[in-house]
Formats: C-alpha cells, sequence, structure tokens
C-alpha cells in the first residue's frame, strides 16, 4: 500500500511539473540545439526535432538574466527535416548569452550549458579584444549498418569535450564534417539521413549548443570521395548543407555554392567552396580549376580589399604544401594555385593564412617571398582515422607534422597594430602538440 501511494505521489508530482512546464522531455528532441552564426545584432540557433514540434527559444544577457527575449515560434515539418533555424534579434554586441529551448511549450533541460557570444563593437572605442576559436576536420561518426568491413574508421570522440574545455567564442568545421558513405550519395534520403546521424552524436550537444559553429565542406560531406561539379546530387548536398549548418550566406555573386565571408574582432575569414565549381582531377580538355575563375577573382578581390590585422581563408585541402599527391593545390591545380599566391605576393596582402583539412594529418606550412608570408595551417583528422604526414611538402614548419587525431586552437590578441596569432595544435586529449606564434605584417 505504502509503495502504491509513494509511486501515486510521484506521478502527480510529475504531472504537475510536466503541466507547469517545468518538466523535462527528451522524446522529441532528435539533435542540438546548435548556435549558428553570431552578428554583433543576430545570431542564429538550430535545432531538429524528431517529428513535428512547435520551437522556440528563450534568451538573456548573463550580466542581466531576469531579463530575457524570445525567438518567434516554429512548427518543425518533414519537408525541413524537423528543421527549426530561428533568429534572436534583440542581441547586442559584445555580450554572452544564455538560453532556452522550448519544444510544444515546455522547457527541455540540459546537462551542459546552452550559450553564445556576440562580436565587440570595438573600432574608434577601444583596442581590439580577445579572440579564441577553434578549428578540426575529419569527423567520422561510426555507423555498422552502412560502414565497410573491419576496423571502425572513427573513433576518439572526447575530442569534442577537450574543444568545450578551452572555451573558444566558435568552433570552424572545416570539411569532411561528416562522412557520406555509398548508400547516401544519391539521394536525399541518404544525404539528409547521413546529416541527421552525425548531428545526433552524444559527444558534439555540448560543443554544438555553446558556440557559433561556421562550416565548409570537402568530398566526403559533399559527394563521393574526390568529388568535383559533376557530381549529379550537388544540388540536393547542398540544400542539406544549408539547412543543417548556419553560416551567415550561401554562394557569391547570385551562384551557388557555399562561399561565404563574415567577420570577427579585427579577423576576417572567407569560406570558400572548392567543390561546386571544380573540374574532374586530371582533365586534359580544359585547365583545371578548384575554385573556378569568379570564386577566386573575389576572394583575391576579397583579400585586397580587407582592411582586417589577419585574413583567414579556409578551404577544404591543402593550399602551401608543395606534395605531389593526393588533393593538394599543388597537385590538382598547380596553376591556379601559383596564380593565387602569386596575386597576394603581387598586391601585398599581408597576414594571409590558410585554414585547411582533408589530410588526416596535421602540420603547418609556411610560405615566403618578396617578404611576404603566407601560413597554411591543416588541422586533420577529429575523429576520423589518422595517418602519419606525408614526405614531400618542402613548406612544412619544423616539428609541426602530427599522425593523430587532433584539434587547433588560434589566438588573436594584443595591441590595435600590434596584434600576434598563436596558432595551437592539441592532440584528442587536450594535450598541446605544438605552438607558433604569429606577429602581423605591418
Amino acid at each position: 500500500m505504502r509503495k502504491t501511494l509513494f509511486a501515486l505521489c510521484m506521478l502527480l508530482s510529475a504531472h504537475a511539473l510536466f503541466s507547469q512546464g517545468r518538466y523535462t522531455s527528451n522524446t522529441l528532441l532528435k539533435a542540438g540545439p546548435m548556435v549558428g552564426y553570431t552578428e554583433m545584432r543576430e545570431a542564429l540557433l538550430w535545432v531538429q526535432t524528431t517529428g513535428p514540434a512547435t520551437v522556440r527559444f528563450d534568451y538573456y544577457d548573463l550580466q542581466s538574466p531576469t531579463l530575457s527575449f524570445q525567438t518567434i515560434e516554429y512548427r518543425t515539418n518533414s519537408f525541413e527535416q524537423y528543421i527549426a533555424r530561428l533568429v534572436a534579434t534583440e542581441v547586442q554586441p559584445g555580450q554572452t548569452y544564455g538560453y532556452r529551448l522550448y519544444l510544444n511549450g515546455r522547457e527541455v533541460t540540459f546537462d551542459h550549458r546552452l550559450k553564445f557570444k556576440t562580436p565587440s563593437d570595438w573600432r574608434f572605442k577601444s583596442t581590439p579584444p580577445l579572440l579564441r576559436f577553434a578549428l578540426g576536420s575529419c569527423n567520422f561518426v561510426n555507423d555498422a549498418k552502412y560502414d565497410r568491413d573491419g576496423t571502425p574508421y572513427g573513433g576518439g570522440y572526447q575530442i569534442f569535450d577537450e574543444i568545450v574545455k578551452k572555451e573558444p567564442d566558435f568552433m570552424m568545421w572545416l570539411g569532411d564534417n561528416l562522412y557520406y558513405r555509398e548508400a547516401d550519395w544519391y539521394t536525399e534520403t541518404g544525404i539528409n539521413y547521413r546529416y541527421s546521424q552525425m548531428r545526433a552524436r552524444p559527444e558534439l550537444q555540448p560543443l554544438m549548443a555553446s558556440m557559433a559553429n561556421y562550416a565548409i565542406w570537402d568530398d566526403h560531406d559533399y559527394g563521393p570521395n574526390d568529388g568535383d561539379r559533376t557530381f549529379r546530387q550537388k544540388e540536393t548536398s547542398l540544400k542539406a548543407f544549408n539547412m543543417f549548418w548556419g553560416n551567415p550566406t550561401a554562394g557569391i555573386n547570385g551562384n551557388q555554392g557555399i562561399t561565404t565571408s563574415f567577420e570577427r574582432e579585427d579577423c576576417q575569414f572567407f569560406l570558400l567552396d572548392n567543390r561546386y565549381f571544380r573540374t574532374p582531377n586530371g582533365i586534359q580538355s580544359t585547365e583545371p580549376t578548384i575554385l573556378g575563375k569568379e570564386q577566386l577573382d573575389w576572394l583575391i578581390e576579397s583579400l585586397v580589399s580587407s582592411t582586417a590585422s589577419f585574413k583567414f581563408v579556409c578551404i577544404g585541402g591543402q593550399v602551401i604544401s608543395n606534395l605531389d599527391k593526393f588533393e593538394t593545390y599543388f597537385h590538382i591545380a598547380p596553376k591556379e594555385r601559383q596564380y593565387l599566391l602569386d596575386a597576394i605576393i603581387r598586391n601585398k596582402v599581408k597576414n594571409v593564412i590558410f585554414l585547411t583539412g582533408d589530410m588526416q594529418s596535421s602540420e603547418l606550412s609556411v610560405y615566403s617571398k618578396d617578404g611576404i608570408r603566407i601560413y597554411d595551417m591543416t588541422v586533420s583528422p577529429l575523429t576520423a582515422k589518422a595517418y602519419q604526414p606525408e614526405n614531400g611538402n618542402g613548406f612544412r614548419a619544423r616539428g609541426t607534422g602530427f599522425g593523430e587525431r587532433a584539434f587547433g586552437l588560434i589566438e588573436v590578441y594584443g595591441l590595435e597594430g600590434r596584434r600576434k596569432a598563436k596558432l595551437m595544435l592539441y592532440d584528442s586529449f587536450g594535450k598541446k602538440i605544438w605552438e607558433e606564434q604569429i606577429e602581423a605584417q605591418i
């Protein structure tokens, strides 16, 4: 009898909490929430539900938590994979916000922090603040039903907890952020399944929820291995990319593709598309291209016009390395690569740092000519299988080759006009492997 009364009391208590909107139920939550782009006056918040649900976010300045704001409410639907992408429009520059997720009017609670930080409005008012961001590529989430036989290709998912511990302002995903399998390539069903499977990985949730996330793609999250502009489902893949990620825009000059840019503090980031316009590997009938003329011209002009202390160019494959194999720029489109590097030198564009992935090993490459230094920080893999760095890159900085799972962390700091960038590589357990400090060229 006592057990029955106790159970009844617990049930009534749970019902009371549920009716007041405080009962925690994750049955409607599939993945997320995730923070997409953050600007001085806006931030994108993303979530995926298991079925139709009404979604809203409440958010508040951590310095004034009693004053909160709400996004609009949105009803998720199957056509959009039950995804809601809602914009917080009441944010202010240079603040850190907490937020809450409501599904069907009831709050969903989490064991990890839900927060994001907006860029500072520092110009003409103060010195640029510290900027800290994380980076990495090649994230393989195992799926026995569709994986090849043998030892699982992915692992070491604790790396995402180590990234969160560094408290970066945002995460830069450098391509191969998921791996389509052969069964996925040619259908919208397969492509959306793979995104949902990757995004729901439990270890990812604290990272996605606590900082802005920006992304580019490479071959494995675009289409088949070494995929190019002939891929039949590239429009389907682009649609999925734009649904599941939260970049500020996608495409330039009215074109398709994922190309975009954004500014953060005194730095500018250029997110390139190395697949949508790319010619097939080994083509003989035309000059090989990775970026295509319009995107290449846009990049060069944007670098020339940029006043940023550091200009970070994000692209899936290595740019500076002269390793003549795999999918380095040097191997696939050497003339286009040299044209890009020469344009940077000729126009005296200083403080360009390429951020790259793909190689499943990490290293720093340095190219110097006529007093201009260009850097290429390759960070790979996050959770895919790692390999030892290949011999043959004559531009690799001594001691920076690393053949295990890793993530990168970059800090930009110092007084205006004397800024420095600290490039750091960490293994999947958070141990620092190497560090390189770069003083901005004036």
